[in-house]
C-alpha cells in the first residue's frame, strides 16, 4: 500500500501507483509552466498559491477517472492542469471575498499584496485555462463553460442568500453543489473523457465527482470549525467570522429554531454578534466545537460520501475503482 499526493491516498497497484504519480508530476510541471510570465511580478503572483502546494484532489481524480480509458492519451493532463488552475483562480478571489489572511500555510495573495493584485492575478489564470482549454475541442470548452457558470451562480446564491420560504440548509447545498461539485464533477468528466472512456462510464465518473464535490465542500465547513490552521493550511472560524453561514451553523440555527433551548439561541446570538473580536470569535469557536451541530455536519459529510461511493457502482471491479472508493473514505476522514 501506498500513499499517493498530499491528499494521502493508499494506491494498492504498483502499475497504478505509478500512473498516478506520473500525471500528478505533469500537471505539476503543467502548472508552473502555464503561470509563467514575460513580467517577473505577475510569475511570482501565479505563482504563490502553486508553490504553497494543496491537495491537487482535482487533478488526482482526474488522474484515476483516466484508468478507464488510456491514461496516457495527450489530453488527460492538460485537462486536469485547467481544472486545477481554474481552481487556484477560484481561490484568489475568495480571499479577497473574505478578507482572508493565510491560505494553505502562506500569506493569501491579497495580504501578501493587496486586493487588486489577487482579482487580476486570478483573471490572469482563467484566461491561461482558458488557453489551454481552447487546444482540447469545442466539448471541452462547452463543459468547462458550463460549471463554470454553475461555479459562479454558487457563489452569487450564497452571497444573496435564500429566498423567502426556501429551507437554508438546502438553499445551502445548491450553493456548494455549484461552487464546488461543480468543478470536481468536471475533473471526473474530463479524466475519463480524454482517456476516450466509453460515455456510460463518463457519466458515473461526472455524478460520483459532483458527489464527492459536496462532501469535500462540506469536510472543509467542519474543519474550519474543528481543525487548528496546521490541519486546515488557514486560519480557523475564517468563515465564522466573515460571518459566511456554512453548515454547522445553519444545522445549528436549524436546531435552536426547532427546540427552542436557550443555550442554542444564546449560541445563535453570539455568532450574530461582531465576530472580528478576538475573545468573542474564540469563545464562538469554542462552543460551536461542542455543540451536536457539529457532529450532525460530520454526518451529512458522511451521507455525501456514501452517495459517492452509491454512485461507483456500474464500473467495473478494479484498482483504480478501488482507489476512488477509498477516495470517499478520505474526504470523511478529514471531517474526523
Amino acid at each position: 500500500m501506498t500513499v499517493v499526493g498530499p491528499f494521502g491516498l493508499s494506491v494498492r497497484d504498483q502499475a497504478l501507483e505509478a500512473d498516478v504519480q506520473a500525471g500528478l508530476a505533469a500537471v505539476e510541471e503543467g502548472l508552473l509552466e502555464a503561470t509563467k510570465s514575460e513580467v517577473p511580478f505577475i510569475t511570482g503572483a501565479a505563482q504563490h498559491l502553486v508553490r504553497a502546494g494543496g491537495k491537487r484532489f482535482r487533478p488526482l481524480l482526474a488522474m484515476l477517472a483516466a484508468q478507464f480509458g488510456d491514461p496516457y492519451a495527450p489530453g488527460v493532463v492538460p485537462s486536469a492542469v485547467v481544472v486545477e488552475l481554474t481552481h487556484l483562480a477560484t481561490l484568489y478571489h475568495d480571499d479577497v471575498m473574505d478578507e482572508a489572511d493565510v491560505r494553505r500555510g502562506v500569506p493569501s495573495a491579497n495580504s501578501r499584496w493587496d486586493n487588486s493584485v489577487a482579482v487580476l492575478t486570478g483573471d490572469f489564470l482563467f484566461a491561461r485555462a482558458s488557453h489551454i482549454l481552447a487546444d482540447l475541442g469545442p466539448d471541452a470548452v462547452r463543459i468547462q463553460a458550463e460549471a463554470f457558470e454553475r461555479l459562479v451562480t454558487g457563489q452569487i446564491l450564497e452571497t444573496a442568500g435564500p429566498r423567502d420560504g426556501r429551507d437554508p440548509v438546502d438553499h445551502y447545498l445548491d450553493v456548494i453543489g455549484g461552487k464546488t461539485g461543480s468543478l470536481i464533477a468536471v475533473a471526473g468528466r474530463f479524466g475519463a473523457m480524454m482517456s476516450g472512456a466509453d460515455d456510460t462510464v463518463v457519466d458515473v465518473l461526472t455524478q460520483y465527482g459532483e458527489r464527492l464535490g459536496v462532501a469535500f465542500q462540506l469536510a472543509d465547513d467542519v474543519l474550519d470549525i474543528a481543525s487548528d490552521s496546521h490541519e486546515s493550511g488557514k486560519t480557523p472560524g475564517t468563515d465564522l467570522r466573515e460571518g459566511i453561514p456554512t453548515l454547522p451553523v445553519l444545522r445549528l440555527r436549524e436546531r435552536a429554531a426547532r427546540l427552542g433551548h436557550a443555550e442554542d439561541l444564546a449560541l445563535c446570538a453570539l455568532l450574530d454578534s461582531d465576530l472580528s473580536d478576538d475573545a468573542r470569535h474564540r469563545e464562538a469557536l469554542t462552543r460551536l466545537r461542542a455543540h451536536p451541530a457539529l457532529e450532525q455536519a460530520r454526518r451529512d459529510t458522511v451521507r455525501y460520501a456514501q452517495d459517492a461511493r452509491a454512485a461507483l457502482g456500474p464500473l467495473p471491479e478494479c484498482y483504480a475503482k478501488a482507489a476512488l472508493v477509498e477516495l470517499c473514505d478520505a474526504v470523511v476522514h478529514r471531517a474526523g
